[in-house]
């Protein structure tokens, strides 16, 4: 029988960072649900404790920190002894710094990036191991519309979810003759503690007329402009249940409007300093 034909006969297994609420806590309800079996990584799963009431051994409680490479590959063992493989990785732990670029501090700039970006090669590296013994597995890696375009107050935000893409892009390549699949999820704005939980930089005059008027107009937003975990959640399990899922992910519409607004943008660009570039190879 071959790795294929396992994987179809046996319940998955998830492992998701970020697991206590929004996107992550619904992925993690969802696989539970599902019949499926989750090791939940988070700095703190006291808020999971009552799924591990319900779901019981199915239900992997884990309290790690992504920026700490040792602590996640303790997770990682801990997962495998536990249900004894990995199917499905969510790169899911990640917070969000407002400001102009100028702005933000350098503290807040590498505590940032520690995280989304540091603690995303933290798994990858503790996971990927798993999935190339097992020539299996699908690596969803949590990005946004972000990840793909930018504006006022967002720069740094951005930059790690470019980053995230752009390792992404390679990563994609390089383990597909492996068996294993990557999926960047590219959510808009969505109705989770994420806007809450926002560090914010401390405000310079000069930036009042783009980023805090950007920020004025994210408050001024109706609920209907933001989508539900639970949707989101429905769209990954969508991608993962595929045969084929795609290797970026837009998820409400206000993500891939904003990404084909960037790329139209672009194009738009290149086409209209062509002679230029064609002039270097003369």
């Amino acid at each position: 029988m071959n790795e294929n034909s396992i994987q179809q006969n046996h319940p998955r297994t998830w492992l998701i960072t970020g697991a206590t609420s929004g996107i992550g806590r619904e992925l993690t309800l969802r696989a539970l649900e599902g019949g499926e079996a989750v090791a939940a990584v988070a700095r703190d799963t006291a808020s999971l404790a009552d799924l591990g009431e319900r779901y019981g051994e199915r239900l992997l409680l884990i309290q790690a920190d992504v920026r700490d490479e040792r602590v996640v590959r303790d997770a990682v063992e801990e997962t495998l002894g536990r249900f004894g493989r990995i199917d499905v990785v969510a790169n899911n732990a990640g917070y969000g710094l407002f400001g102009a670029v100028e702005e933000a501090s350098d503290a807040q700039v590498r505590a940032v990036f520690d995280t989304n970006v540091f603690g995303v090669l933290n798994v990858l590296r503790a996971t990927l191991p798993v999935l190339r013994a097992q020539r299996s597995g699908h690596i969803l890696q949590g990005s946004s519309v972000y990840g793909q375009s930018a504006h006022p107050g967002v720069g740094l935000l951005a930059a790690t979810k470019y980053a995230v893409e752009g390792l992404s892009d390679a990563l994609a390549a390089e383990v597909a003759p492996l068996g294993i699949k990557v999926t960047l999820v590219q959510p808009g704005m969505t109705a989770t503690r994420f806007l809450a939980n926002l560090d914010v930089a401390a405000g310079l005059d000069d930036y009042d007329q783009t980023v805090r008027e950007v920020q004025k107009g994210i408050g001024e937003l109706p609920p209907s402009a933001f989508s539900t975990a639970e949707r989101i959640a429905e769209g990954i399990r969508t991608a993962v249940d595929s045969p084929n899922p795609p290797l970026r992910l837009a998820l409400g519409t206000s993500s891939a409007e904003g990404m084909r607004t960037a790329l139209r943008e672009r194009t738009a660009e290149l086409d209209a300093w062509q002679p230029v570039t064609d002039a270097v190879d003369r």
